[in-house]
């Protein structure tokens, strides 16, 4: 699996969102963006912060090894 991490600033262009799932009271969210051939991960609690890029494909596994049956 091919991740790579950015604090460079350079998502600021994406349109970032959380999951339908997430509460509006906070907590633990993660924050999606997609620009062609690479989904962007971020903290929503820190959206200044890292950034982690990788292929749709990596993307694909990380939901499938994650999602609650």
């Amino acid at each position: 699996m091919n991740v790579h991490v950015t604090t460079d600033g350079s998502d600021a262009e994406l349109h970032w969102f959380k999951s339908s799932h997430s509460g509006a009271e906070g907590g633990d969210c993660l924050e999606v963006a997609t620009s062609p051939g690479t989904v962007h991960v971020r903290d929503s609690k820190q959206p200044t912060g890292p950034v982690l890029t990788m292929a749709p494909g990596a993307w694909a596994a990380f939901v499938a090894a994650t999602a609650g049956d």
